[in-house]
């Protein structure tokens, strides 16, 4: 990770980062496009980011919060080179990464992300980005956990969530009430703490695997949708190589990036 103070500005030098592969890939819906570049959040931290030549501008941002915020968030400390290095010991996952090697895994809240993706489930990205602005609306910014304590389904209606309410209100009441401990969570074995994820009503194994993956950085987590399902029956029915394994969530990025948009299958 390279950067300089620039005025009121971070200039980052960072190689393996494309923002639209990184922000518009369906693992945060917070970042909305901005001429040629983004503006977000994480969790209620604003940021205008864009790129230029050969490096990316953070508008207004100092180099405290740069450094104790946005490179954490964009996984900036991470080697994505050495890591494509070792996925070119596999055909697919080497085309996949020459196709989209700039997706980045985002370090979200774990509370951010449950919620999330909850609200995704069987949904689209302009219709779930709807519904987090909604509830950003009505609370000021994404909440707390503490913030939505002793919500019902019927206090989320303006949402206009659907049969997701239901699971949003589960969601606050064991999230509060301590049957889920995210912190506890991020700190066990994959299976344990999926199972412990499903305890929330609608939390099933996409969810839990994509909180654990954006939320968690459990980085060996491979949530599976049908993109994901194809790919995997298709070129990976004994499941991925070794090698692979530490770094699955990530070559599940440029797989299902690939998948979806071009020409893998």
């Amino acid at each position: 990770m390279e950067y300089m103070v620039k005025g009121a500005d971070i200039h980052l030098y960072q190689p393996d980062f494309n923002l639209d592969e990184t922000l518009d890939c369906g693992q945060a819906f917070r970042w909305e496009r901005d001429g040629e570049g983004y503006c977000g959040f994480k969790l209620n931290k604003p940021l205008r980011i864009y790129s230029e030549k050969d490096y990316f501008v953070l508008k207004d941002t100092t180099e405290k919060d740069f450094l104790e915020i946005w490179a954490d968030y964009f996984d900036l400390d991470t080697d994505y080179g050495e890591i494509k290095r070792i996925f070119t010991e596999d055909e697919t996952l080497s085309k996949a990464h020459g196709y989209a090697g700039g997706i980045r895994i985002l370090r979200q809240d774990s509370f951010e992300a449950l919620f999330s993706f909850i609200i995704s489930q069987n949904n689209n990205i302009p219709r779930i980005k709807g519904i987090i602005g909604r509830l950003c609306e009505m609370y000021g910014g994404f909440p707390t956990a503490e913030q939505v304590k002793g919500t019902t389904a019927e206090d989320f209606s303006p949402l206009r969530s659907g049969f997701r309410a239901k699971y949003l209100a589960d969601c606050a009441e064991k999230v509060n009430n301590g049957i889920i401990r995210l912190d506890e969570i991020k700190n066990m074995p994959v299976e344990d703490a999926r199972r412990e994820l499903m305890k929330i009503k609608g939390v099933g194994p996409k969810v839990a695997d994509c909180t654990m993956l954006f939320g968690m950085y459990k980085l060996e987590c491979v949530p599976m949708d049908v993109w994901m399902k194809r790919v995997m029956e298709r070129f990976y029915p004994d499941g991925f190589p070794d090698y692979v394994k530490p770094y699955a969530g990530i070559a599940q990025q440029y797989l299902f990036h690939y998948g979806r948009t071009g020409d893998l299958l």
